[in-house]
């Protein structure tokens, strides 16, 4: 197992230090050998990225055959959930799983050979704000998305120890007034706040970047967005050179990201997964296709609606804890066709996740509901949760609750919220039978009445 994995737990510890702390233990980890920060299921995956991409379409499909035939086996054997409905012998035969299932069956889902030190709990709301939890595998899921990551990184420029700085959720200070960025010692990225972002307080945000001189950008679309629209009303232009922005969580469609091209002087590279880590899927070298990387899990599509759009569907491989088996995401892509192929794999143009929601705070500040895709267990039992908005500064936390769920835990949740929200908002808890849903059913994270 990776020292990173084993010494997870004590994040919050290491985050709770004095600045001085986190610098000298930061300079330290990053002298360690890689392989020992890691671990060998990194080195692994990386040297499986590698030799993949020679591959034939025939030996890929000779991958895919192998790893669906050793998760449905081992599923099969280990799993209690899975015995009685992993009946057939063919993938299409199976039938699909949803959050519903990870809500209701997680532990018989879990498989028996591993204890609990083999694995790392996490939740998400992902795009959809339905809370679940799932179990990875500790020494092995962590490792592999980071190998995956940097390989898709590489294509926008990006190489291991390069200086980033981040723009994805952070909670810096939980005063409206307080610090915009810290040090993140142990990658030496700059973690910039999430929360922050308002026109009075962009201009420090362009000072403390181009003070750190990063060689990338790692940002939510929606707060490059926010700068790059300051930067043309002000009449500004970029004046920190980077080699590129790397932009996840959040839909960014082609205009917006030609924008941003344009105002930042540099490739803006778009990728898709989920916390889950089932499949994953980047854009090319070249082309705005996204690519599913046929070694990291197996994609189905499901039937086109109206528009187009086809559910995703995954099949996880190498989380032998807890492997999901033909899982309905709920989120949605269109098809690529026509467009010429970097890559012989599943390709798609378009990804219909996650929007680029606000919450509003007092004076205009924009909190991004990406950055409230919570890896705790802060909404356990919670069947879905959804802000609403009226008035800007003021919301309504929605939840629809679980029988599980018990009333002393919504001041824990209240005080998580009103972290992440900043103490200039005001919020209040509510508990609904329902939420309210998209034209396709979809859960939404938030209903806003607020034009912005």
């Amino acid at each position: 197992m990776s020292l990173e994995d084993q010494l997870y737990p004590l994040r919050a510890l290491y985050e709770s230090m004095p600045e001085s702390a986190r610098r000298a233990v930061g300079i330290g980890w990053r002298c360690l050998p890689e392989r020992l920060r890691l671990g060998r299921a990194y080195v692994g995956f990386r040297d499986l990225i590698e030799e993949s991409l020679r591959w034939s379409p025939e030996r890929t499909a000779e991958y895919q055959r192998e790893q669906l035939y050793e998760t449905i086996r081992r599923a099969r054997r280990d799993c209690p959930f899975y015995r009685t409905r992993l009946q057939g012998d063919e993938l299409a035969e199976l039938p699909f799983i949803t959050k519903a299932d990870l809500q209701v069956h997680r532990d018989a889902m879990l498989s028996e050979r591993f204890g609990a030190g083999s694995r790392l709990y996490i939740t998400t709301g992902g795009s959809t704000g339905v809370p679940v939890g799932f179990h990875l595998q500790k020494g092995v899921s962590r490792p592999k998305e980071q190998a995956f990551l940097e390989a898709q990184w590489r294509r926008a420029g990006y190489e291991p120890g390069m200086r980033l700085a981040v723009i994805r959720g952070q909670v810096t200070d939980e005063k409206a007034d307080g610090r915009i960025a810290y040090l993140d010692a142990t990658r030496n990225w700059l973690m910039l706040s999430s929360y922050h972002l308002t026109a009075g307080r962009l201009p420090e945000y362009l000072d403390a970047i181009e003070r750190f001189r990063p060689d990338l950008l790692h940002i939510y679309p929606s707060a490059a967005l926010q700068l790059a629209e300051f930067l043309e009303q002000q009449k500004q232009t970029w004046r920190t050179p980077i080699r590129g922005m790397l932009c996840g969580s959040e839909r960014l469609n082609p205009p917006q990201k030609r924008l941003l091209e344009r105002v930042f002087g540099c490739r803006v590279y778009r990728w898709y997964g989920h916390s889950e880590r089932v499949i994953l899927a980047g854009e090319g070298r070249e082309s705005d296709l996204f690519y599913f990387w046929p070694t990291y899990g197996h994609v189905e599509f499901g039937d086109a609606d109206a528009e187009g759009f086809r559910e995703v569907i995954g099949t996880s491989f190498h989380n032998h804890v807890m492997p999901l088996i033909r899982y309905r995401t709920g989120d949605y892509v269109k098809l690529a066709e026509g467009e010429a192929r970097e890559f012989p794999w599943p390709a798609v143009s378009e990804v219909a996740g996650r929007e680029q929601e606000f919450l509003i705070g007092p004076g205009g500040r924009r909190i991004s509901l990406t950055a409230f895709n919570m890896h705790d267990a802060v909404f356990d039992d919670l069947y879905a949760v959804q802000f609403f908005q009226e008035e800007a500064g003021v919301a309504e936390l929605r939840y629809v609750a679980g029988p599980d769920f018990h009333g002393s835990r919504l001041e824990k949740i209240r005080r998580v919220v009103s972290r992440k929200l900043g103490d200039d908002f005001v919020f209040e808890m509510k508990a609904v039978a329902e939420t309210e849903k998209t034209a396709r059913g979809k859960h939404k994270w938030l209903v806003s009445r607020i034009n912005y």
